[in-house]
């Protein structure tokens, strides 16, 4: 029972961007939708909670927010540019070389010899699976969209580091998760309205997508629930499983064109970054 809850955020994460899809809109509406719905959600749990909340931890928990909602809307962007199936499995292994890296520097998590052989390992890996699910077809280089691959990649870019303050800073000045929530989801709308009004988002597309924005929360609070039931590090591994879910609906349930060569390749590409996953989560351990 414990390990199905462990993978209930990746379930759930997974899924998002392909509701996104699915509701329809821009990224500006889609981003905006999601923060709203993620407030509502997080309204519920503080009732429920009530955690206690310090002028530190709402101050730290809306710059998190304010984050998170960069890296939200830049990975919708790129989304809109590259397909699901081409920006997530990229987007996931730079996450997870920024979150590793950083990590290793700062909180010396790198502690032992088979930590950092582990480590090493899991970062060639990511490299090795981005590699694979970024291949282009030779259609894909001739026309526009070599230019919007290109593009998307320095979208995703400051997707990584929206995202990867949204998870250091928490961490950085030690704030409970679960005291973290509301302010984050404070965080996240002011950021999404911030980044979005110009673009005119205020429309039935982003009363829709309410829809991920109560599954993104929904994912995190699972987090918080698996994680001492199961370790940060297990809990951490099969958070990345949602890699699967994302790249595979793009395929299978938005219908996104891939030739024979790139499908192989973008599985084989899924299980380099899942495993690395798994590893950044035993050498974190």
């Amino acid at each position: 029972m414990d390990i199905l809850i462990a993978v209930l955020p990746a379930l759930f994460w997974g899924s998002i961007v392909l509701f996104n899809v699915k509701l329809g809109g821009g990224p500006y509406s889609q981003m905006l939708g999601t923060t709203f719905g993620a407030l509502i959600f997080s309204i519920g749990i503080f009732i429920f909670v009530q955690p206690v909340l310090t002028p530190i931890v709402i101050t730290i928990g809306i710059i998190s927010g304010l984050f998170w909602a960069v890296g939200q809307v830049n990975q919708l962007k790129s989304v809109d540019l590259m397909g699901v199936s081409k920006t997530m499995p990229i987007s996931t292994g730079m996450q997870l070389v920024s979150t590793t890296l950083f990590g290793v520097i700062v909180f010396h998590e790198w502690s032992t010899t088979t930590s950092v052989i582990l480590g090493v390992l899991a970062l060639i890996c990511i490299i090795v699976g981005i590699v694979l699910t970024s291949i282009q077809s030779k259609e894909e280089k001739n026309e526009d969209q070599s230019g919007d691959f290109k593009k998307g990649i320095w979208i995703l870019l400051v997707s990584t580091l929206g995202y990867l303050v949204y998870v250091v800073i928490i961490r950085l000045f030690d704030i409970d998760g679960w005291a973290a929530l509301l302010p984050q989801a404070i965080g996240m709308v002011l950021g999404g309205i911030l980044l979005t009004f110009r673009h005119k988002p205020f429309n039935k597309y982003a009363i829709r997508n309410i829809i991920p924005g109560l599954i993104w929360a929904a994912g995190n609070l699972f987090l918080f629930i698996s994680q001492p039931r199961v370790g940060v590090a297990t809990s951490f591994s099969l958070s990345q499983m949602g890699i699967i879910i994302s790249t595979l609906g793009g395929i299978f349930i938005l219908g996104e064109k891939k030739t024979r060569q790139q499908f192989i390749a973008i599985i084989i590409g899924i299980i380099f970054i899942v495993a690395a996953g798994i590893m950044l989560g035993i050498a974190k351990g």
